[in-house]
Formats: C-alpha cells, sequence, structure tokens
C-alpha cells in the first residue's frame, strides 16, 4: 500500500477531495455559462468572515461558513435579480466588505488560536471525520439535484428570459444554484483554502471548455480535470510538504495551459 493511504488525515482529505472534485466543476460549469464565474470567489471570502464569526461566537467554523455563504448567495442572486446594481459591481460589493469584516474581526479576537493560513490556503492535516461526513453528506445530494435538474439548470443557463417565458421556475432554481455553490466553497475550505477554491470551480471548466465540442463531453471534461488536479494536488502536498491548495490549482492551470496548445 502505498505510503499516502497509511495515515487517516490523508484518507480523509482524499475522501473529501474526490467529493468537492465531483462537485466544484459541475457547479462552475453553469458558473461560467452565466458569466459569473467571479461568484464562485465572492464566496470565498465571505467564508472567511464565517470562520471568524465561528471562532468568535465559539461554533465550527465550517459550519458558521457554510451559514454565511448560503446567506451572502442568496442576496446576492436575489440583487441580481432585481438589476438594482450591475452583477459585477454587486459581487465586488460583496468581496470586499466581507473580507474586510473577517479582518477586522480577526484583529479584535483575543487569543486567536485557529491556524488561518489552513483556511486560507487549504491544509490537509485539518479534516476530521465530521467535516468528511457533512462534505459526502451535502456533496452527494448536490449532485443529485444537479442530475434532476439537468435539463432546465441547462436551459435557464443559456437563455434565463426563454426558460422564464415557457413557465420554468427559474427563481426557485437560480437560489438552488446560487445555494449549492455556497455550499461548495464552503465545504473546499480546508482542502484548498478560501482564496483558491474559485479557481478549482473555474479553471477546470475553461480547460475543458477549450478541448472539448459540446456541453456534455465540457461536463465530463471538466469533472475529470478537476479530480485528476485535487488528487495529484494532494499527494504532491504530501510528499513535496508544499500547501495543498496551491498545488491543486497548479495543477488545474498546467492542465488548462495543455488544453489551450491542444487546442491550438
Amino acid at each position: 500500500m502505498p505510503e499516502v493511504f497509511q495515515y487517516s488525515f490523508m484518507v480523509r482529505a482524499l475522501v473529501a477531495g474526490v467529493v468537492i472534485g465531483l462537485v466544484a466543476p459541475v457547479i462552475g460549469t453553469f458558473l461560467v455559462l452565466r458569466r459569473f464565474a467571479f461568484f464562485a470567489d465572492t464566496l470565498a471570502h465571505t467564508a472567511l468572515l464565517g470562520v471568524a464569526l465561528g471562532v468568535i461566537l465559539n461554533v465550527s467554523p465550517s459550519l458558521a461558513a457554510l451559514v454565511v455563504c448560503t446567506l451572502a448567495a442568496i442576496t446576492v442572486e436575489q440583487m441580481r435579480m432585481q438589476r438594482r446594481l450591475p452583477s459585477e459591481a454587486t459581487l465586488a460589493l460583496f468581496l470586499s466588505g466581507s473580507l474586510a469584516l473577517a479582518l477586522v474581526l480577526i484583529s479584535m479576537a483575543r487569543g486567536f488560536n485557529v491556524n488561518i493560513l489552513g483556511y486560507l490556503f487549504g491544509s490537509i492535516t485539518t479534516v476530521q471525520s465530521g467535516d468528511l461526513w457533512l462534505t459526502v453528506l451535502l456533496g452527494g445530494l448536490a449532485l443529485v439535484v444537479v442530475v434532476a435538474l439537468y435539463k432546465e439548470l441547462l436551459y435557464i443557463s443559456f437563455d434565463e428570459e426563454s426558460a422564464r417565458v415557457s413557465g420554468l421556475p427559474v427563481r426557485g432554481i437560480n437560489f438552488l444554484v446560487v445555494i449549492i455553490a455556497a455550499a461548495t466553497v464552503a465545504l473546499a475550505m480546508k482542502i484548498v483554502g478560501t482564496l483558491l477554491v474559485g479557481a478549482l470551480m473555474v479553471i477546470p471548466v475553461l480547460a475543458a471548455f477549450r478541448a472539448a465540442r459540446s456541453f456534455k463531453t465540457a461536463m465530463i471534461l471538466a469533472v475529470a480535470f478537476s479530480l485528476f488536479s485535487v488528487v495529484a494536488g494532494l499527494v504532491a502536498s504530501f510528499y513535496l510538504n508544499i500547501v495543498a491548495g496551491g498545488a491543486i490549482v497548479i495543477v488545474a492551470l498546467v492542465l488548462f495551459a495543455g488544453s489551450y496548445i491542444f487546442r491550438r
């Protein structure tokens, strides 16, 4: 048995990473289609605010991040549908505001004994059994929802107005998408880190769109690229003693570069 599988924390990290590697590109595909790729980065910064609140309130930082991300995602989607502000302005508002609040809370906290760098860039040693079960449960639920609503999601992503006219519950489905995206960001914190989770949701999708000729093929390739990036990045992190999130994103960037050259 390879050495990497002899440590329980690595097994937990790999299982959680595989689940995240499945969910992140699936949701990221629909976000990219909607020209909403920046949304993942906004939620990632919001997750850091959730971590700070969790530490101050003495609750699970991961659970607090999940709640804060979900509330932020619903609010952003509501503002987007009302069209009172441009979408990119709304995202910038939440990104900068949540990051500022997180920094203030962290600076105010006395005896802040949580490894912030682990949440920023990912840390495979911090994945506990509770985190693993929560990741598997919510990740599996997200995949079931996407499979069940695949045609509706595709229709709305390509032409939201036409989907609304045809009678689809566009508002409810949009809220469902952003909630799943928020859950994915919160769950991926300990593996990829809040600053890099957006890259995992977007880069494999961009690489897949460069290499594929149909939407379904692109989604399958995006999942394959993401899974390879997560597993290879975690193994490299273990053997080379480097940050997990950075290693995962670097592998994804290499795959994107390869797809770009291949397409050329």
